[in-house]
């Protein structure tokens, strides 16, 4: 990991209005995330992690604040630059593979690509590559229910990482596996961080995870509240 800023979020809120009445998640977060770092961000149920990530990550709207790619302020971007970013610049994993149940493991990970416009060869190499990367080099053509949860994740994880994205976020992604399932998950990001010197920034609960990043966080009632860990 190098100082090279990546993603900063400046004065970062997000409301929500429900019967007339308002209910702050955000509440003004100023943060910053580095190139190739390997970040893990803590926080109890409705902390307001899940909705930084859905925000950062181009999924939501912040209700005011900045959020800045490369100093690009994203809320500047037209529909077609925000679309690009996410695609391109992001990777998701979430608590809930999300894969297409008809297609199998290696259609699955191309998919980001195809929409994208990549060809056909393209995707097959980088796909190919790395479902042997997340250890499936035998599984390609395997489709979802074929696959255990540990497996399903880790073609999940190939998938976010198609595009060559700078940032690859995960909400829980270890929540619905077991234990021996979870320490492999939690070892393949951190093999992954180094390898392709890309920046992870994962919500979790697993104190086993949170130890293994360069940088933790912990969130508390919408504002990141600490900060663990010097960057190195």
């Amino acid at each position: 990991m190098n100082n090279e800023l990546l993603l900063e979020t400046k004065a970062l809120t997000k409301v929500y209005e429900e019967t007339g009445e308002k209910l702050e998640i955000l509440r003004g977060i100023d943060f910053q995330i580095y190139k190739g770092e390997y970040l893990v961000l803590t926080g109890s149920s409705g902390s307001g992690k899940s909705t930084f990530l859905n925000l950062v990550g181009a999924l939501d709207k912040p209700t005011s604040g900045s959020i800045l790619f490369n100093g690009k302020d994203l809320s500047k971007m037209n529909g077609r630059e925000r679309d690009f970013y996410h695609r391109k610049n992001v990777g998701f994993v979430f608590q809930f593979h999300h894969l297409l149940s008809e297609f199998s493991a290696y259609e699955n990970v191309c998919l980001p690509a195809r929409i994208l416009g990549s060809t056909a060869v393209e995707c097959k190499e980088r796909a190919e590559a790395l479902l042997e990367t997340v250890g499936l080099k035998d599984r390609l053509r395997h489709l979802p229910r074929e696959l255990s949860g540990g497996e399903r994740q880790r073609v999940a994880v190939a998938r976010a990482l198609m595009n060559h994205p700078d940032l690859v976020f995960a909400d829980e992604p270890s929540g619905n596996l077991d234990e021996k399932n979870s320490e492999m998950l939690n070892e393949l990001f951190g093999e992954l961080n180094k390898k392709f010197n890309q920046t992870f920034l994962i919500v979790s609960h697993d104190e086993r995870l949170a130890k293994k990043a360069s940088r933790r966080v912990h969130m508390h009632g919408g504002l990141i509240t600490t900060f663990e860990k010097e960057i190195r």
